[in-house]
């Protein structure tokens, strides 16, 4: 049974106000509210088992090293990851990707190609603009249509012997758009030996992930978007290559041995683990997987996008809005504008004052924003405590933006 009370009543943030206005939290993308069982596990830790890891034989250091291991292995059957040691922890998408292009530097040289596409997060363009300038590589980019739909005709011409790199993500952070990732990884297979990376910082907490029926060499995405703490994340990478390509940081904990002469690294997931990590947001981003995972990922699915379709339905009976990718497949975002309101944040500002939380500028997706010749967006973003009654919150406050700006 899906009761959405039962599941609100686990998240204390919520019972909250907002300018004297109940709370409307609908800027998840962002990141998600915290669960009261994930935020127990943090203050647990820290009160009850506070100690480094892998490093000491007292009783403190071992109990913490298991917590943080046992966690690990969830996050192994959270993506179907063939085995534990694949997953590594990071604080999120954006270090787990400048970790792949920074790891890959001596993989390319001057003229190979990367291909990413227009629908990306800066966190997935910066990295690789970086890469190029250090290898004299070049960057080519995916167009996407009126719609917001890639261009994947254009996949087929880019792809050659030359194509070292191909990173896309699989949910739109901007549009909610969600990609054929595996068209992308097929196409990919059967044109190059390229690695294939995919950010999966909005699909992970939306659906069911499984990397190894996606065959791609990387997978990241965020603990803090999918009711984890800030500052965890995963990066997965299948074992022969990461074995095979060197480490990130140095420091302690990567070193098998370590002289004067010479270091070797430890083995996986180790290698590329250095320094004291962030043990208790690790553990409970275990814990956020057990709370998805007792909720049922496809009812999460399944809310999320009976969310989505409703949201979409109220908003367009408003006369004059636009809604972004609104014929494309989306999961848990609508982005819009309003026509005659130049700065969406004056939208935002409104539907704040209602205690309606929403993200509005250009969501560190400039590209896609240039591509609309727009300024940015208001983008309500959906997760699993939200309500139909919270959407038509939303619907009045764009009604009230609308009577005041237009």
């Amino acid at each position: 049974m899906f009761d959405i009370q039962e599941i609100r009543n686990q998240f204390s943030i919520l019972d909250r106000e907002v300018n004297g206005k109940p709370l409307v939290y609908l800027d998840n993308a962002a990141t998600s509210q915290k669960p009261d069982s994930v935020l127990e596990v943090c203050h647990a830790y820290y009160t009850e088992l506070n100690a480094n890891v892998h490093r000491g034989i007292h009783t403190l250091s071992q109990l913490a090293t298991e917590e943080m291991e046992l966690s690990r292995k969830k996050l192994q059957r959270f993506i179907n990851a063939e085995h534990d040691f694949e997953v590594i922890f990071t604080k999120g998408t954006t270090e787990g990707l400048n970790l792949i292009a920074y790891i890959l530097t001596q993989k390319l040289q001057k003229d190979d190609e990367i291909i990413i596409s227009y629908l990306e997060h800066h966190s997935n363009i910066v990295p690789w603009q970086l890469l190029c300038e250090r290898t004299g590589a070049k960057l080519r980019v995916i167009p996407i249509d009126e719609n917001g739909v890639l261009q994947l005709d254009y996949l087929d011409q880019f792809l050659s012997e030359k194509t070292k790199v191909v990173s896309v993500n699989q949910v739109s952070n901007a549009l909610g758009i969600v990609n054929p990732v595996e068209e992308i990884i097929a196409k990919t297979r059967k044109n190059s030996d390229a690695y294939i990376v995919i950010d999966g910082a909005q699909s992970a907490p939306h659906f069911t992930i499984d990397v190894q029926k996606l065959d791609c060499d990387f997978f990241v995405f965020s603990g803090h978007k999918m009711y984890a703490p800030m500052g965890t994340g995963v990066l997965y990478g299948k074992r022969e290559i990461l074995e095979a390509l060197p480490p990130f940081h140095g420091g302690g904990e990567m070193i098998a041995t370590c002289s004067f002469d010479g270091t070797t690294y430890a083995g996986l997931p180790f290698k590329y683990e250095a320094g004291t990590p962030n043990v208790g947001g690790n553990i409970a981003l275990g814990a956020a997987v057990d709370f998805m995972n007792k909720v049922g990922r496809e009812n999460i699915q399944n809310h999320e996008n009976a969310l989505l379709e409703y949201a979409q339905r109220q908003l367009l009976e408003i006369e004059g809005i636009k809604i972004y990718g609104e014929k494309a497949k989306r999961t848990g975002v609508v982005s819009f504008n309003l026509e005659g309101v130049g700065i969406s944040s004056d939208v935002g500002m409104i539907l704040d004052k209602m205690g309606v939380a929403v993200r509005t500028g250009h969501h560190c997706t400039q590209p896609i924003m240039d591509f609309f010749n727009i300024a940015g967006t208001v983008r309500a973003s959906f997760a699993v405590y939200n309500t139909f009654a919270e959407i038509d919150l939303l619907v009045e406050g764009v009604h009230k933006a609308k009577k005041m700006l237009g």
